[in-house]
């Protein structure tokens, strides 16, 4: 990796362990996640796939009779065209992550941004059917997202969703699964539903070992599992100032 890019992406996971944990998330004006009479809500939510271990993950889900949403990566689609379908075949939510993940070609300029959903949102939609309008920031939308970005991926019907508990698989895949569990355990009294940030690219083994514990837990607590669709208000870090 040439040192400009490792010192991009080493600023990018700085940032994202800032933001996990001191950053707080907000939700559409007027609107509250998915209001109902259920108030304990959780969304599990994946990144970075497809790969061979969403397959893991989504048998994970069907055993436990649970839906998630995927935010997949445009470039990884081919080979994997199955388990794309298999995602949406069997009734979980799909969303857009990017074509590339690339973080300097992805934040070069909105332009490029917009476009790179548009091109995985095409592909999904030649394979599934379905044209799915909500996305997700590499990294998080933190320091990235200003009003006026906003305007203009609203003017293309996209939905931003970041999230308000974390998994630190996307930090560091080997992190031990019972820590993985802790994390995604530590925030069980808030009044607010639980966006989860978890990660399903090949690499994360230990995500699939502590994800049925986790699905557990919540269960046991009375939790009603949902997934992230185009009626679910927004949920995005602060916007970045405009100069």
């Amino acid at each position: 990796m040439k040192l400009k890019s490792f010192k991009t992406y080493l600023v990018a996971i700085l940032s994202m362990c800032f933001l996990f944990n001191f950053i707080p998330c907000y939700t559409a004006k007027g609107d509250t996640l998915d209001p109902g009479v259920n108030d304990k809500i959780i969304y599990l939510t994946f990144d970075d796939g497809p790969s061979v271990l969403t397959s893991e993950i989504l048998d994970i889900l069907k055993k436990y009779e649970v839906k998630g949403t995927f935010f997949l990566i445009g470039n990884q689609i081919k080979g994997q065209e199955k388990v794309v379908k298999r995602i949406h075949d069997e009734g979980h939510s799909i969303g857009l992550h990017t074509y590339t993940h690339n973080y300097q070609k992805i934040y070069s300029s909105q332009d490029r941004f917009i476009a790179e959903m548009l091109t995985t949102q095409k592909i999904i939609n030649e394979l599934t059917g379905s044209n799915t309008n909500i996305i997700r920031f590499p990294f998080g939308s933190n320091r990235k997202l200003s009003e006026n970005f906003l305007n203009n991926l609203h003017k293309h019907n996209f939905k931003v969703y970041d999230w308000n508990l974390f998994m630190s698989d996307g930090i560091n895949c080997k992190t031990p699964p019972y820590k993985l569990y802790r994390e995604a355990t530590k925030s069980v009294d808030s009044e607010e539903p639980v966006i989860l940030l978890m990660h399903c690219d090949y690499t994360h083994k230990n995500t699939c070992i502590a994800l049925p514990e986790v699905i557990k837990f919540y269960k046991d607590k009375g939790y009603e599992f949902r997934v992230i669709d185009e009626n679910t208000p927004e949920h995005y870090f602060p916007l970045k100032k405009q100069v």
